[in-house]
């Protein structure tokens, strides 16, 4: 099974989606999950993955499934291989059982061309970043989901969810 994730804010409240499917190709979520968050600090610039670890992990205590694969918004390595993101953290704290691929919509300075993979008919890449699996089997996982357009249809909805559940 493999789990995307996704974090939004409201305050000091983190609102956290999971979506979890069977396989890359998935054009429909085998179950989707949630979570809320409270006392969740400010930002701190290059501390992101302070606000968003807890939340994530709170998520995973809800799931039952066996993960194959967590995806995560954002990166694993800001640079692509050295300065650890927020993925590579949530690697470390799982204490490396499950692989972690993050899939950034915007470039982070420093991180190569070699990260990005683009999809549909769209000019501007996702920047594709991993710790636990191949980065060029990731990068290719990534370019086969489903959907048409930029953002892969599951990754989407887990953006979704997050925002909904952060609106109410």
């Amino acid at each position: 099974m493999l789990l995307a994730v996704d974090v939004q804010y409201r305050d000091d409240r983190g609102f956290v989606a999971g979506v979890l499917f069977e396989s890359w190709l998935s054009d429909s979520p085998a179950r989707t999950v949630s979570a809320c968050v409270d006392g969740i600090g400010e930002y701190v610039p290059g501390e992101f993955y302070k606000r968003e670890l807890p939340c994530i992990l709170e998520l995973l205590g809800t799931v039952d499934e066996q993960i194959d694969c967590i995806i995560i918004d954002g990166f694993v390595y800001l640079d692509g291989n050295e300065r650890p993101g927020l993925g590579k953290y949530l690697f470390d704290a799982l204490q490396g059982k499950h692989p972690v691929v993050g899939v950034a919509k915007t470039s982070f300075a420093g991180i190569g061309e070699q990260y990005g993979v683009l999809r549909g008919d769209s000019q501007r890449p996702l920047y594709v970043t991993t710790e636990g699996c191949d980065l060029g089997e990731a990068q290719r996982n990534i370019a086969a989901m489903h959907g048409k357009h930029r953002v892969p249809t599951l990754l989407k909805l887990v953006d979704q969810r997050c925002r909904s559940d952060a609106s109410l």
